[in-house]
């Protein structure tokens, strides 16, 4: 485990603009991410990342430019992901201003891509994003595939399952040479209601990069528990955006368990 915990802010971008909503449905504007960026900084989030939502769906590339004029005014860490097909894509958003650059669908219909990105770029700014969910073995997407986790990765913001196990793709990717580990659940996305602390669990002990934790932050109490379960960051979107939390409480109840953060 890292010696301090993140927190990292996620906006995700769509058509240019910061939304959110419930499981990635009913999206509602939430504001500029350059602004909005800016903000986060201002008040000590430790990375930002941008996910832009709509990319894989809609087949069309990152947005490059919210990227330059993030990276022109904000100075903490950047991660990058949505549209990410090749290592020109990764090129590109580095050259941008990202640090790290996120691969979710691109890396499940073609894994080696993983490790083709690690070896061009360095371990340290690749992150596979594993957008999971709850999933009886009766409902995984391919008969012949089960999930003996219980925990199915997903493509295209939640909305299309895989049949594979996304424990053992975590580790896989590990394998592939990527430097950290996105874990979003699908389930408990924008719902406020916690992490997935199963999840987390399963995942810390599949691997030994960094594992961020996402999806389910709704309250400041929220956090300890998910650094508890083996996360090396926590993530959240809609409690900042909406200023229902702010990074400093995460903070500062995260210092009150006792865990470590900058």
């Amino acid at each position: 485990m890292s010696v301090t915990v993140r927190v990292i802010t996620c906006l995700d971008v769509k058509d240019g603009r910061v939304v959110k909503g419930v499981n990635f449905k009913g999206l509602r504007d939430a504001g500029d991410p350059v602004e909005l960026a800016a903000r986060y900084d201002a008040e000590g989030a430790d990375e930002l990342t941008f996910l832009d939502v709509s990319a894989s769906k809609e087949g069309r590339g990152t947005i490059v430019d919210v990227v330059k004029r993030t990276a022109d005014q904000v100075f903490i860490p950047l991660t990058v992901g949505g549209g990410v097909r090749s290592a020109e894509d990764v090129d590109a958003l580095l050259r941008a201003g990202a640090d790290k650059v996120s691969v979710n669908s691109s890396a499940i219909a073609r894994p080696e891509l993983l490790r083709e990105l690690s070896q061009r770029f360095g371990a340290q700014c690749i992150v596979l994003s594993v957008d999971a969910r709850r999933v009886a073995e009766s409902e995984s997407a391919s008969e012949q595939t089960t999930t003996p986790s219980g925990f199915e990765v997903t493509t295209h913001g939640g909305s299309k399952g895989t049949g594979i196990d996304a424990i053992e793709w975590a580790r896989r990717g590990e394998e592939l040479g990527v430097g950290e580990i996105l874990l979003n659940s699908m389930d408990a996305d924008g719902t406020k209601s916690g992490f997935d602390l199963e999840m987390l669990q399963a995942v810390r002990a599949a691997v030994s990069i960094p594992v961020i934790a996402s999806g389910g932050a709704g309250k400041a109490a929220d956090f300890p528990p998910a650094v508890q379960a083996g996360a090396d960051a926590v993530l959240a979107a809609s409690i900042f955006h909406f200023g229902e939390v702010s990074i400093p409480e995460v903070k500062q109840e995260m210092a009150r368990e006792g865990i470590e953060v900058r």
